[in-house]
């Protein structure tokens, strides 16, 4: 084929690259659709495996898409670099990156006949984004994974886009995190989007997550300019997408919240309305902006949340979930139905949903060897906080009274 007439436009952008319909030739056209859906690998200029199951699709629009994920030779573009592409044989392709090494090789230049396509922007990799468009993650997927069932895993799914923002919550070790994350994957899983995690701590402030002034020196000078925060970088990356993007703000309940949103508790309710911010720039959420926040009720309860931030999330209790210990230990041969009755003796103890001992604190393969350094070190100081006035309640689960009941 030849391929000096198939590209005209291409972008990179977040790991892909995405090629016009519009400026391909019908020969160039029909392999694209040929091979829609299929998984190739792809090639660096020397030869080598760059990366094998990448994924071409059609991408909304009148545009095909390569997903690349984190592939070194994508990883080396910027603007205003070459590209070629080239077909190996029906299965491969190559794309190369054309630099001083390349130009070097006169035997490649000849017989590939490179093509002059300009990088139309940066690849941005450094940023911890995550982008999942390799393959469909779908709901029964997402719910097998984390042990809920699909009815519970579609309720969360629905509330995320009705109210475009939810809030896991739950005591100490129930999955909060992991479950989010694999929602974001869920919810990004079909489109181009992508997610970012970002986690509050009691300092977080308004300048880190929307904007504020920031020194700097150049050339022996100091300025005040305003620089944008985690959420509004995020947004701005948001906006250049057609799909859902997630954020996941991982304790969100450990920051001064209504400190930290600001003007934004009115955007989070009214998404089509644009405010003016402090240093003068006027800003919205995009409409495929999806935030999911995690909180832990033995910091901080959803009673103690502002009101008016409260009925601006969908809030989604999670409890202990025994059947992901099960799952976890089917094939450790660690006798983990003798932990569980131990576990929900002890949670009905400590008779309050908030406090309760969650189960990642044994999400361990060596969890034979390691449960009782995980139940003197981990559980114990828990429970002596807790049971702080009524140490005989600790007493009655000290390891020395609880290891009889398992079978190690």
């Amino acid at each position: 084929m030849n391929y000096q007439h198939i590209l005209s436009h291409t972008e990179v952008k977040y790991g892909r690259l995405t090629i016009s319909k519009i400026r391909l030739d019908p020969t160039a056209l029909a392999w694209f659709e040929k091979h829609s859906g299929k998984y190739i690998s792809l090639y660096k200029s020397d030869g080598s495996l760059a990366r094998r199951n990448v994924l071409i699709s059609a991408s909304k629009g009148n545009s095909w898409r390569i997903a690349c994920g984190s592939v070194d030779i994508i990883q080396k573009l910027h603007p205003g670099d070459k590209i070629l592409i080239r077909e190996r044989d029906d299965a491969n392709i190559e794309i190369v990156v054309i630099d001083d090494d390349f130009i070097e090789n006169k035997k490649v230049i000849e017989e590939i006949s490179p093509l002059n396509i300009s990088v139309k922007q940066q690849v941005l990799f450094n940023d911890n984004i995550n982008t999942c468009s390799d393959f469909a993650y779908t709901i029964d997927q997402y719910a097998e994974e984390i042990c809920f069932e699909e009815t519970a895993v579609k309720l969360w799914i629905r509330a995320i886009n009705r109210k475009k923002q939810a809030i896991f919550y739950g005591s100490p070790g129930t999955g909060k995190t992991f479950i989010a994350e694999k929602l974001a994957k869920h919810l990004i899983s079909e489109g181009d989007g992508f997610y970012k995690l970002v986690q509050f701590h009691p300092a977080y402030s308004y300048e880190d997550f929307i904007q504020g002034i920031r020194p700097q020196s150049e050339d022996g000078k100091l300025t005040y300019p305003v620089v944008p925060g985690r959420f509004l970088e995020f947004c701005q990356k948001a906006e250049s997408f057609q799909d859902i993007c997630v954020l996941i703000i991982d304790e969100i309940n450990r920051a001064n919240l209504a400190q930290v949103f600001g003007e934004l508790m009115y955007l989070l309710e009214y998404r089509n309305q644009e405010i003016p911010l402090a240093g003068g720039n006027r800003f919205r959420i995009p409409e495929n902006v999806r935030i999911i926040g995690t909180m832990n009720t033995a910091d901080r309860s959803i009673a103690q949340i502002d009101h008016a931030l409260r009925r601006r999330f969908a809030f989604i209790e999670l409890r202990p979930n025994y059947d992901v210990l099960i799952k976890y230990h089917l094939n450790t041969n660690f006798a983990v139905m003798d932990l569980i009755n131990i576990l929900k003796q002890l949670n009905q103890a400590i008779n309050d949903k908030n406090y309760e001992i969650g189960i990642s604190f044994f999400l361990t393969p060596n969890l034979r060897e390691d449960i009782e350094d995980i139940w003197k070190m981990e559980i114990e100081p828990y429970l002596e906080e807790y049971f702080f006035n009524n140490l005989e309640k600790v007493d009655e689960f000290r390891w020395e009274k609880i290891q009889k009941q398992i079978t190690i």
